[in-house]
């Protein structure tokens, strides 16, 4: 299976190169296309994950057939035989990675909904006891299931870290109708995604989400309950108080700390053993939840 560092449809206009997805304008939509890129520490490494790009689309596809009836979404089309014509002659590289969507005007706001106590919300809580500025009850431990879900956004940088911001910051920026829509939406969709993939093994410890308007509607954007945008923890072996085992890219960070890195670019390469091994922890996080094979059509 070929693998994709950047994608090159010379006949369309490139819309923006991200970390992970190189998105293009198609006529009044666009098409955004999963590279096998893979970021860490806000880096983009010079190392491909194999089927990367499709474990991305297909498991985004799954989630928003799958939260449709919570929010309407920008997906279009996913399958390649749904694709107009003109997109024929790009099969190789558009075939079982790629999402025709609605050209919605993205929210700044990185929606994030946390229903367990990891990554940069623990640290904020052992300097603070607050994450992003709520306060969370005393005594608890790393990776401990929160009394219920919380909505910590952050602004979008477009380049760096988001930054972690308040509700408050929030409805300033966009309104207060608006931020608690947004709000509202994230939490509702985290807890239908945590009951569903509790149930298949999977503990959902945080994840991100994107809105985007589009004729005055609030739809649903980007990827969703990714292994990129998420913490999937395989439930059998979760025990709080420590870093959990996980099938997404915490692992890939793991191994860069390990080499003390300093998160400088030029990032470093990934060890063969590595880029396998990530590679398989998102085919797996795929097959649990969306219970199948990658589609290739």
């Amino acid at each position: 299976m070929t693998t994709y560092a950047t994608i090159d449809l010379r006949e369309l206009k490139l819309h923006n190169r991200g970390k992970v997805r190189d998105i293009y304008q198609f006529h009044d939509k666009l098409l955004i296309v999963a590279t096998d890129r893979i970021s860490a520490f806000d880096c983009v490494l010079p190392s491909l994950i194999p089927l990367k790009g499709q474990v991305l689309t297909q498991l985004t596809e799954f989630w928003l057939q799958r939260t449709s009836a919570i929010v309407a979404n920008h997906r279009i089309a996913t399958r390649f035989c749904d694709f107009p014509s003109e997109l024929q002659p790009f099969r190789e590289q558009l075939l079982g990675r790629s999402m025709l969507v609605v050209k919605a005007k993205p929210f700044p706001v990185e929606c994030v909904v946390r229903g367990y106590l990891a990554g940069s919300g623990w640290k904020d809580y052992l300097k603070t006891g607050a994450v992003c500025g709520l306060p969370l009850p005393k005594g608890l431990r790393e990776c401990e299931r929160l009394p219920e879900p919380v909505f910590t956004p952050a602004t979008k940088a477009q380049t760096g870290h988001d930054q972690n911001v308040s509700f408050q910051e929030i409805s300033a920026l966009l309104g207060t109708d608006v931020a608690g829509r947004l709000r509202d939406l994230s939490l509702q969709i985290y807890l239908e995604a945590a009951e569903y993939a509790t149930q298949r093994g999977i503990i959902l410890g945080d994840t991100k989400f994107e809105f985007g308007l589009d004729d005055g509607r609030i739809l649903l954007i980007d990827e969703v309950l990714t292994p990129d945008s998420s913490r999937f923890w395989p439930a059998a072996q979760y025990q709080p108080g420590r870093p959990q085992p996980s099938f997404d890219k915490q692992f890939v960070r793991d191994y860069l700390e390990s080499i003390s890195w300093d998160r400088r670019p030029p990032a470093p390469e990934l060890p063969p053993a590595i880029i396998e091994s990530t590679s398989e922890k998102y085919l797996q996080a795929y097959r649990l939840l969306a219970g199948k094979e990658l589609s290739f059509e």
